[in-house]
């Protein structure tokens, strides 16, 4: 295992949009986790910062 902590989840997904992903993982010569991190950081900003409204 590598040095990097990882969380294990569940996700819901459309059974076509898994199938795709292994075979893009399997193309890749990367594991399933590493292509959804990588999908992931592309996807989400650098970082996210939540503001709750003054009363």
């Amino acid at each position: 295992m590598t040095k990097n902590k990882k969380q294990r989840v569940t996700l819901f997904l459309n059974p076509n949009l898994l199938k795709h992903a292994k075979a893009q993982a399997i193309v890749k010569e990367i594991s399933l986790t590493a292509l959804m991190e990588k999908a992931l950081s592309k996807y989400l900003p650098k970082e996210t910062i939540i503001k709750k409204d003054a009363i």
